[in-house]
Formats: C-alpha cells, sequence, structure tokens
C-alpha cells in the first residue's frame, strides 16, 4: 500500500549525452547569459579556458581557485572576480569542489548557473550548498543555490581515473542510500534512490576493469544523475551530518570521507529501516547493504580507513560531540557514545559491526 506523501520536483533543466559540452554557449545565450564567468579548480584551468574559447563573446573570464569545502574566502575572491569581469552568470566545470562554489556566488548573488560536471558528485542536483569558516562547515539550502541548468556530457568523465571514479561514485550512492530512509521519503525518490545505486556499482566495478569503457562511464553518470536528484529531493541524515562534520573539521577530501563512513553509518541506521537496507542489498547484490558496500570499496581500491585519509586519532571525540550538536534528523535516535564507537571503526578500517545504542 502506498501511503501519504509529498513529491516536488525541482525546476531544472539536463541536457545528456555524449559531445554535449558543445551545447554550452546555446544553453548560456537560452538563459540570458551576456558574460559568463567560467569556475575551475587549479587543476582544470586549462579545460576551462579551452571552455571559454568556445563561449566566443559570452566568455568574460575564468576563477580557477575552486576548492574543497567551499571556504568562505574563497567565494569571497571569486565575487571580486566576477565584479571585475561585470559577469552576468557562472559556468562551474568540474566536480563538487567547483559546484559548489557556483552555488555560493548564486546564493550571494542571484547569478544563474549552467553546471558542467566531470565526476560524480551529483551535488548539480540539489538547492545545497556546504560551506566551511574557521573550521566549521555549514549547510544552506535554499531555491536560489540550485543551478538552472546542468549539461552531463559522457566525454568528460572518460578521463577520470577510477580510483577517483570509485570515491565519487560511492559518494553518490551516499545521497540515494539516506534518501530511502529520508523523514520525507516518497516512493518517486525511492525508485531513483534504487536505480541510482544499482547503475553506479555495476559501473563502478566495470571501470576498474577497463577505464575507458564508455558504456560504463555513460552508466555510472547516468546513476550520478539520479543520486544527486535524491540529494536534492528529500533530506538527509546521520551519514551526511558525520560527513560534513569530519571534512570541515579536519579538511579531510570529500568523496573519500563519504566512501569510508557510508557502510558504518548504514550500520548504525539499519536495525531502524529494514526495508531501506534491502533496497540497498538488492541494489548492491549483497546479502547486507552496509558490509556490502563496504567489500565494494575494497574491490574498487578505495581507502576504508579515515587514518589514511589524515584524520588525527586525537579528534574522534570532538567528531563525535560535533555529531551530534545541531544534529540532522535521523530514523535512529542518536547516541553520542555509540556515533563516537562508529567514527572510532571507521578512522581504524574496521569492518561494519552492529553499533548499540543506550536505551
Amino acid at each position: 500500500m502506498i501511503g501519504t506523501f509529498t513529491f516536488e520536483n525541482l525546476p531544472c533543466r539536463v541536457v545528456f549525452g555524449s559531445g554535449t559540452l558543445a551545447e554550452a554557449k546555446a544553453e548560456v545565450e537560452r538563459l540570458g547569459g551576456k558574460r559568463a564567468l567560467v569556475l575551475t579548480t587549479p587543476q582544470q584551468e586549462a579545460q576551462g579556458k579551452s571552455l571559454g574559447a568556445a563561449l566566443g563573446p559570452l566568455y568574460a573570464g575564468i576563477f580557477s581557485g575552486a576548492t574543497m569545502h567551499t571556504p568562505v574566502e574563497v567565494t569571497e575572491r571569486a565575487l571580486a572576480a566576477m565584479k571585475a569581469c561585470e559577469a552576468d552568470c557562472v559556468i562551474s566545470l568540474g566536480g563538487g569542489s567547483t559546484t559548489g562554489l557556483g552555488k555560493a556566488l548564486a546564493l550571494r548573488t542571484g547569478v544563474n548557473q549552467l553546471c558542467i560536471p566531470t565526476t560524480y558528485a551529483g551535488s548539480e542536483m540539489t538547492p545545497i550548498v556546504g560551506q566551511t569558516e574557521n573550521g566549521l562547515k555549514t549547510t544552506v539550502r535554499d531555491a536560489a543555490i540550485l543551478p538552472e541548468t546542468v549539461i552531463y556530457d559522457v566525454d568528460l568523465t572518460l578521463t577520470l581515473p577510477a580510483s577517483l571514479a570509485a570515491t565519487s561514485g560511492i559518494n553518490a550512492i551516499a545521497h540515494a542510500a539516506e534518501a530511502l530512509y529520508a523523514r520525507d521519503t516518497n516512493p518517486v525518490t525511492s525508485l531513483m534512490a534504487e536505480e541510482g545505486i544499482r547503475a553506479l556499482a555495476c559501473a563502478l566495478l566495470a571501470i576498474a576493469a577497463k577505464g575507458d569503457d564508455r558504456e560504463a562511464r555513460s552508466e555510472a553518470l547516468y546513476g550520478a544523475w539520479l543520486c544527486g536528484v535524491c540529494l536534492g529531493t528529500v533530506g538527509m541524515a546521520l551519514h551526511h551530518k558525520l560527513c560534513h562534520t569530519l571534512g570541515g573539521t579536519f579538511d579531510l577530501p570529500h568523496a573519500e570521507t563519504h566512501t569510508i563512513v557510508l557502510p558504518h553509518a548504514l550500520a548504525y541506521n539499519a536495525p531502524a529501516v529494514p526495508d531501506a537496507m534491502a533496497r540497498i542489498s538488492r541494489a548492491i547484490g549483497a546479502a547486507d547493504a552496509p558490509q556490502g558496500l563496504f567489500e565494494l570499496a575494497k574491490r574498487l581500491g578505495a581507502k576504508v580507513a579515515l587514518r589514511d585519509i589524515g584524520m588525527p586519532e586525537g579528534g574522534i571525540d570532538k567528531a563525535a560531540d560535533l555529531a551530534v550538536t545541531n544534529a540532522y534528523w535521523n530514523p535512529r535516535p542518536l547516541d553520542r557514545n555509540a556515533i563516537r564507537d562508529l567514527i572510532a571503526r571507521a578512522w581504524a578500517g574496521e569492518p561494519p559491526g552492529a553499533i548499540k545504542t543506550a536505551v
């Protein structure tokens, strides 16, 4: 029986395919843009300049200083660059770091965004931005943050190393996994969530075996899109709170943090959401959802210990304290000591285990 639910469809245009980067100029014109500022990380600056050349007279300049966790000071520098070149819109070319910067600029100025993802982050489909200031990452949700148009070009992901594809893809899977037990979950989002997890889990293994497998790359980008829609449509829970806390406090790499934490967060919530765990298990072809995702990460060669990506052991207690401060809604009540144990297991790289909480 389908119960009562609310579903809100986000107003975002999607252009999906191979070679679709060539549509960027037309999409900027469709948005009414006259002077577009291209945003990239330092590593993708050359790619951004090439895009700028293709834009012709619509190209206002490039800001190549995007970095992970969207530091407020970087956004301030990008705002100055926008004003200096009189840009009236932005094009974010890259992964979640660049997308986050574009969203932060849109929140501040109201400009239109054209987003062109080159990873599987999924944040391009959400009205959410996480910003870091003084070592604290906070999340803002606002309709102004959602990009107006997203171009998915499979060609741009063909050179994404398999190792980065793995962590970026599991990061996307995390969005769908939590969507299955969100407070505002609904049948439509759950369909997309399970299909997104299935598509990515299959595609990531194929990419690990053959990095230039175009069919697998297409399937992965399709899955990332679905998972991103889930992230933008319903709320998230403990997993995302933990990752925002760990990433913002210890400056840990975003996708790797999600990859490591996800099995442990699911193990914590599993007793409260058996139906969601069954759907995840079915999607990844495993008997147990948390253990199956842990094994998937290992098969893909991803790191499974927070200590291996820079988290100090002395930060475990601080992270546990922050995780239960201004906590997200979660299907299972939060217990500080149990969450401390969860983080400790993730820090050591241990398999996810049944996590007891105080009654």
